[in-house]
């Protein structure tokens, strides 16, 4: 029986194009940060970068959070963090920028909506390299609220990243939950059915899929959102027979 449903959110919740989304979002938060910060948008940017690259590292010890602003204020030469408040309200304003490179599916809500009126826990797995606050709006704009989810994961909540199968561990942690009880739902086939070697079933979705080593998939399940939506209405209707 599967008691407990985690998504990933990027490409998954959220269809998105991955590319035309990260040049959106670097370019309007360079805009608003460089003349706040007095830094070169390319600073900021190689900043960045090498704050999500040690979290990508970060062994579960502290924070993702931690760890971001640490690195990224080595790279940029000052210290960034003081300027935290700045870079929340751009996640309130401008990060909506970014839409453009983001779609919708309706599969998103229907399936959350589902679960939910089966009492099962929901958890958003996205990778724990944004803050709560950009995290919350991302999930507002796949049509789903964050008081559906158990969990969230945001860099401020864990210190380890996927593909790390720690942050499956983690989250197993934080919500009582075991990985033969649980399926994750995802577009990566290297970060998401990761899970699988804990002992977690897996659905990737295809919409938005991430290969990047070109893999065989077979062994998982898989298909579109649309796929797994008519696979959760089939699973729950076996679950009440």
């Amino acid at each position: 029986m599967i008691k407990n449903f985690l998504f990933d959110l990027d490409g998954t919740l959220l269809p998105m194009d991955m590319e035309v989304f990260i040049k959106l979002y670097l370019s309007s938060l360079c805009k608003k940060m460089s003349p706040i910060i007095n830094l070169q948008p390319q600073t900021i940017v190689d900043s960045i970068w090498g704050g999500v690259a040690a979290m990508s590292k970060n062994d579960n010890s502290r924070p993702n959070k931690d760890v971001f602003w640490e690195t990224a204020s080595k790279i940029s030469g000052i210290d960034l963090k003081i300027f935290e408040n700045q870079f929340n309200d751009y996640y309130l304003t401008e990060f909506i920028e970014t839409k453009e490179g983001i779609g919708n599916t309706p599969y998103a809500q229907k399936c959350v909506e589902l679960i939910k009126s089966h009492n099962k826990k929901i958890i958003a797995a996205t990778n724990p390299i944004f803050p709560e606050i950009a995290t919350y709006r991302r999930l507002n704009w796949a049509g789903v609220a964050p008081e559906d989810f158990d969990l969230i994961t945001t860099y401020e909540n864990i210190g380890v990243c996927k593909p790390n199968l720690d942050y499956y561990r983690e989250i197993c942690k934080k919500c009582g939950i075991r990985p033969e009880e649980s399926i994750m739902i995802g577009n990566d086939v290297d970060e998401d059915m990761c899970a699988a070697q804990l002992g977690f079933d897996t659905f990737l979705i295809t919409d938005c899929l991430i290969n990047r080593k070109d893999r065989d998939y077979s062994m998982y399940k898989h298909g579109s959102f649309e796929d797994f939506y008519n696979y959760l209405n089939i699973y729950f209707d076996g679950e009440n027979n």
